[in-house]
């Protein structure tokens, strides 16, 4: 009997696992709502050599930090001005600024070395920070030198920043000024900062100069309201008189020439025309 019993338990409870088995619904996933992985869209010119992010260094001073930021990123700097016009000490200063010296936590986790946010036509990863408001979403990037590139093309393709491609490469402070103008950022003091750095560690160095063709000038010194001319190679008193437009006789004269005779090195003084 009590075999029986045993038997009919077993029986029962492979009946109520079966049917507990057949009865379970099947969880659908909904497609739509799996994340979608967003992929960086930056059309640019290729990029070079790809930068890891600066370890932190609590312990260097801040003059260090800078040092060490600067010579990181000073040739980056200097390419995208080649590439698009923006002063390198104005970009070396903004990243400077915007990533803490390279240690910011957008800096570190992110790559991003200029604050920049989504906005509404970003496809790529994406970092939620505090800025001016809670949670503000930021762009994310796959190395520090795509941040340098979507900086450039940040501010060549707003039209909001147009202006500022009309002063002189190397007018910082008026690039600095015109940021603000323009809404790069909201703090009042911005402009001063980005002067101040460039001023205090000299960043206006790396800004890109154009060579000039080296030529020989000849001397001239002003004495009261005359000049003194040195005597240069190929110089003739007809061509002194031409260049001063003043006439060879009262060179001649001012200068006690005899023979009309000068010689290489000689200082004539250059009398005002009458």
């Amino acid at each position: 009997m009590a075999h029986n019993q045993y038997l009919i338990i077993v029986f029962l409870s492979i009946a109520l696992l079966l049917n507990s088995c057949g009865s379970a619904k099947k969880v659908k996933i909904n497609k739509a709502s799996k994340a979608v992985k967003l992929t960086e869209n930056i059309t640019a010119k290729p990029l070079e050599t790809e930068f890891k992010p600066l370890k932190t260094s609590k312990k260097l001073s801040v003059a260090e930090r800078v040092d060490r930021y600067v010579k990181t990123f000073a040739e980056v700097a200097q390419q995208e001005m080649k590439s698009y016009d923006i002063p390198a000490s104005i970009t070396l200063a903004q990243g400077i600024l915007e990533s803490g010296m390279g240690d910011s936590r957008l800096a570190t986790q992110a790559n991003n070395h200029f604050g920049i946010k989504c906005h509404k036509e970003w496809r790529g990863k994406r970092i939620y920070h505090d800025d001016d408001e809670k949670g503000e979403c930021f762009r994310v990037y796959k190395d520090p030198r795509t941040s340098y590139r979507d900086h450039s093309l940040f501010l060549t393709t707003r039209s909001r920043y147009d202006f500022l491609f009309d002063y002189k490469k190397h007018d910082y402070k008026s690039w600095a000024k015109g940021l603000k103008k323009a809404g790069y950022a909201t703090d009042p003091k911005y402009p001063d900062k980005l002067i101040s750095l460039i001023e205090r560690y000299r960043l206006d160095r790396y800004d890109l100069k154009k060579r000039k063709t080296k030529k020989v000038q000849e001397k001239t010194v002003t004495l009261a309201d005359n000049k003194v001319h040195q005597v240069q190679k190929g110089d003739t008193l007809y061509s002194i008189s031409k260049k001063y437009q003043v006439d060879l006789q009262l060179i001649v004269q001012e200068n006690k020439i005899e023979d009309n005779n000068i010689f290489l090195g000689q200082n004539l003084i250059i009398p005002q025309a009458q």
